[in-house]
């Protein structure tokens, strides 16, 4: 597996670099050389009054992109989080491959709603999100719903931006709020 790790507001020393290998490769050595390449950015807050130290992995596995970050106040704690849940992501995806789960699905468990506590701004002003700060590129092959919701879990995003095999046009699916997907797509 080709592993590049990148440090933002750090230097990776060794032990860093040594550390980060040592999990990911215990995290995809159960997939039979599945994993071809992984690409890790560790960064650390500029902020020293912000504990937040964000260990976010990108890993390019038979054709899928599988995507995962977590953040702590501890930058070994974030890459412990981030490779468990990497390898939590890869077995769906080899189960999936497999067709063990294909057509067995079980409702999302209902919410439990949490009392509403204090005023949602607390006192913070709204403010208007910064101009586009980055650009992404990705192949679009043609899919169908079933296999753009299998990307969506694998990326860890809230929605994914896909062609649709059927009318080949680009299509929306993400998470709902309340359980299960949404799919947005254009009027003709």
């Amino acid at each position: 597996m080709k592993l590049l790790i990148h440090g933002r507001n750090l230097d990776v020393t060794s032990a860093l670099r040594d550390y980060t290998e040592t999990k990911l490769s215990r995290a995809v050595n159960h997939f039979n050389g599945m994993v071809q390449e992984a690409d890790v950015h560790l960064s650390v807050a500029r902020n020293p009054r912000v504990p937040q130290q964000t260990a976010e992995v990108t890993l390019f596995a038979s054709g899928t992109v599988i995507r995962a970050q977590e953040r702590s106040e501890n930058l070994y704690a974030s890459i412990d989080l981030v490779a468990g849940k990497l390898a939590r992501q890869l077995q769906r995806h080899k189960d999936r491959r497999q067709g063990h789960h294909h057509g067995h699905s079980t409702p999302a468990p209902e919410p439990e709603m949490m009392p509403m506590q204090g005023d949602l701004l607390n006192g913070r002003k709204a403010e208007l999100p910064a101009p586009v700060v980055r650009r992404k590129y990705f192949a679009m092959p043609p899919m169908s719903v079933e296999d753009a919701i299998h990307q969506l879990e694998v990326i860890d995003h809230d929605f994914y931006l896909f062609c649709d095999k059927e009318t080949n046009t680009l299509q929306v699916v993400y998470h709902r709020n309340h359980g299960g997907y949404g799919v947005i797509q254009a009027r003709e």
